[in-house]
């Protein structure tokens, strides 16, 4: 996958390691789950009244537009959840996979 975001400076944090739609990513210890998710693809989900894709709005939990499913069916906002070890994340609601 190719991020949106390219990471520049400050990367001595220790790797940790989620997936994506199935996917193996990695990201940085301390970063959020929409940085994590950024650094690894064009965006975070599509949106919620149109074929646009979304990439967090507010970037403060304040708006809807960072919200991301963890695999077991909870969602989360993106831009203050920080990523853990092992997360499985999904871009679309579970029950609108095959």
């Amino acid at each position: 996958m190719t991020g949106r975001l390219v990471r520049l400076a400050e990367k001595g944090r220790l790797p940790v390691r989620f997936t994506l739609d199935g996917s193996p990513c990695q990201a940085l210890a301390g970063d959020t789950v929409l940085t994590a998710v950024l650094t690894s693809a064009r965006s975070l989900r599509a949106g919620d009244a149109g074929p646009e894709r979304r990439a967090g709005f507010c970037l403060m939990g304040a708006c809807q537009d960072c919200w991301i499913w963890q695999e077991d069916g909870p969602r989360l906002r993106a831009c203050s959840t920080p990523v853990a070890p092992g997360m499985r994340l999904l871009s679309q609601p579970p029950e609108s996979w095959p």
